[in-house]
């Protein structure tokens, strides 16, 4: 079983996410399992604020080191086989290999930054692993933690019924059709190409490939 630890402000922005689909089947199946872990949770501040100005001036607000990595503490424990991720824009662009490696962990912590980012010095304690999903900046790390979590979790032996839904390991394309065979829409017919309904694999994987 793959055990997701997200550290995020805003769990509730995601746990709607987590709890559909495959993702809450996964859960269900005992595959994966989520937690989360809030740092104002952990925070020694009495009015339980995690974020201050940046040293040096700035716009914006960064969270702190302490509640941060209490949180992430408190994920991480004395667990063996843990990976923790930090988003940033400038991080590597996660790929499927790397879905493919993660799905094997027993244990990913996310940590999802907010406002201006997080502390510098929680990365370099954690020894996290800067990862990005694409090149822009995006107002918070929970949206790259569904992402990130989603595609491993497709990669986790047992999650997916059929093996051969694992993009990767088949020839996609980017066109796929079912019923009706003739669609009919504002006075104009729409057809599936007639090599889908041929039943001659070896040309429909050549029309796939092609696509």
């Amino acid at each position: 079983m793959t055990h997701f630890h997200l550290i995020t402000l805003f769990p509730e922005s995601i746990e709607s996410y987590f709890n559909t689909s495959m993702l809450k089947r996964a859960q269900k199946d005992k595959k994966i399992k989520v937690s989360y872990y809030n740092p104002r949770e952990f925070t020694k501040d009495k009015h339980n604020r995690v974020d201050f100005k940046p040293y040096g001036g700035g716009p914006g607000m960064v969270l702190e080191a302490g509640s941060v990595l209490r949180a992430a503490q408190k994920a991480i424990g004395a667990k063996k086989d843990v990976e923790v991720i930090f988003f940033s824009p400038s991080g590597k662009q996660f790929e499927q290999k790397d879905a493919k490696r993660l799905s094997k962990k027993k244990h990913v912590v996310f940590l999802c930054g907010h406002y201006e980012g997080i502390d510098a010095r929680v990365v370099k304690i954690l020894k996290a692993k800067p990862v990005s999903i694409g090149p822009y900046v995006l107002t918070g790390g929970e949206l790259p933690a569904a992402v990130v979590a989603d595609s491993i979790t497709r990669n986790v032996e047992g999650v997916l019924g059929n093996a051969e839904s694992l993009e990767d390991t088949r020839t996609a394309s980017s066109e796929v059709y079912t019923r009706p065979e003739v669609l009919k829409w504002k006075g104009k017919e729409y057809k599936v190409p007639k090599v889908l309904l041929s039943g001659h694999h070896k040309n429909i994987e050549e029309w796939r490939r092609g696509k």
